[in-house]
């Protein structure tokens, strides 16, 4: 619906209005309350109009959300990517680096070889692994203090 009004909440108050103004007066009301709104719509727009006239002929593209910053940023900046600021922004691929942070991290902790096209410097990957120590592995967890945590 409208305003995040429900239909449940939309009919208790069509019920409210019938009580409150009786069925004889709320045709009147509903149209008191259409001709209000309809007369304030008439209104601004006029007032738009004025002023678009007003501002002469370099404003005819002049638009009243433009001057909600967060509208004006984005008319301004991203509209004209004279800097090539989406080409760097799509440059980065946080995803895939992302991924090749995972994978090293989980290779560390389970010491499996990596999948082909892996993460780089795993043994398939040419340069020796400096991850790797001659002490043991270990197998047992180490102890858990829940009062410490």
């Amino acid at each position: 619906m409208f305003l995040d009004i429900g239909p449940l909440e939309l009919a208790v108050l069509i019920i409210l209005a019938v009580l409150i103004f009786g069925p004889e007066k709320l045709p009147k009301m509903i149209q008191d309350v259409a001709s209000f709104i309809r007369k304030v719509k008439n209104f601004s727009d006029s007032a738009r109009d004025d002023i678009r006239s007003e501002l002469g002929p370099e404003f005819k593209d002049f638009e009243f959300e433009d001057l909600h910053p967060k509208k004006f940023a984005q008319k301004h900046l991203l509209d004209n990517d004279e800097l090539g600021l989406k080409e760097i922004r799509n440059g980065f691929d946080v995803r895939k680096e992302l991924a090749e942070v995972t994978d090293a991290v989980n290779i560390r902790e389970t010491g499996s070889a990596p999948e082909p096209g892996g993460a780089p410097g795993g043994p398939s990957g040419g340069t020796p692994d400096l991850r790797k120590r001659d002490a043991p592995a270990r197998t047992e967890l180490p102890p858990f203090d829940s009062d410490a945590t």
